[in-house]
């Protein structure tokens, strides 16, 4: 199987020239799919620390680059919304946004906001023991209490030891008057206050609709897009992308 994918072919949320090279860098399997931006492109077309593969693959091997906390070593490993991406040898941080086209940018944030990470709750199981685990969006599973539920949002600690790493600090739940980001769809990259979640009893998905309040725009997307952000009004770290 190969490595790279034509240019033309390349999610439009990665924001990259089209016809300056033939190929580009494929989406390794991992914590988002083949649309999740791969930190070799991120270096070379978003950021410009690198100008080729070689380059790339150098400055992952120093361990240059973290991705939520972790050394990425691999550069086909993907990028999604609300990663925290840190090059510590420049003092640099970034949030991995959704403007409001739905493209993929990266914001820049102070060291303390990157110390934590915003996820999403896909689902929750019990496990032996009785234990709860929640099952985040991005493929980590942590243990927690009953509070929380799917499609809630959390913000964890993204410290390198085990006791201040995925510790819980926050809690957004998908609920009538709370905040969240549109991540998927033609509203992809929009946030707005939650004002209706309309459940249907079949195979159709549940509808939620949301309102922009400072452009008074109302919208409606699919429950499976809704990425809750906040508690009420714009969530502060968000101000920089809408």
């Amino acid at each position: 199987m190969s490595n790279h994918l034509k240019r033309l072919v390349a999610p439009e949320s990665w924001r990259i020239p089209k016809k300056v090279q033939k190929f580009v860098m494929k989406t390794a399997p991992g914590p988002h799919n083949a649309g999740g931006l791969p930190v070799g492109v991120w270096l070379r077309e978003h950021i410009g620390i690198a100008q080729n593969a070689s380059e790339v693959r150098k400055i992952l091997h120093q361990r240059d680059v973290l991705v939520n906390g972790r050394p990425c070593r691999n550069p086909q490993i993907g990028l999604g919304v609300f990663d925290i991406v840190s090059i510590p040898k420049l003092g640099k941080h970034y949030r991995i946004q959704l403007d409001k086209l739905g493209n993929l940018i990266s914001v820049e944030i102070q060291e303390e906001s990157a110390k934590t990470r915003l996820c999403k709750i896909r689902n929750k199981t019990v496990i032996k023991g009785g234990k709860v685990q929640l099952n985040l969006a991005y493929g980590a599973n942590i243990l927690a209490d009953n509070t929380y539920k799917a499609k809630d949002s959390i913000v964890v600690t993204l410290g390198t030891d085990g006791e201040d790493r995925f510790r819980i600090i926050d809690h957004f739940p998908f609920a009538e008057g709370n905040v969240a980001m549109i991540v998927g769809g033609k509203h992809s990259g929009k946030v707005g206050r939650i004002v209706e979640i309309i459940r249907t009893a079949s195979s159709v998905p549940n509808r939620v609709v949301l309102v922009d309040d400072s452009a008074d725009e109302r919208f409606e997307t699919i429950e499976e897009y809704i990425f809750m952000v906040g508690r009420s009004g714009i969530a502060p770290e968000l101000e920089a992308s809408v």
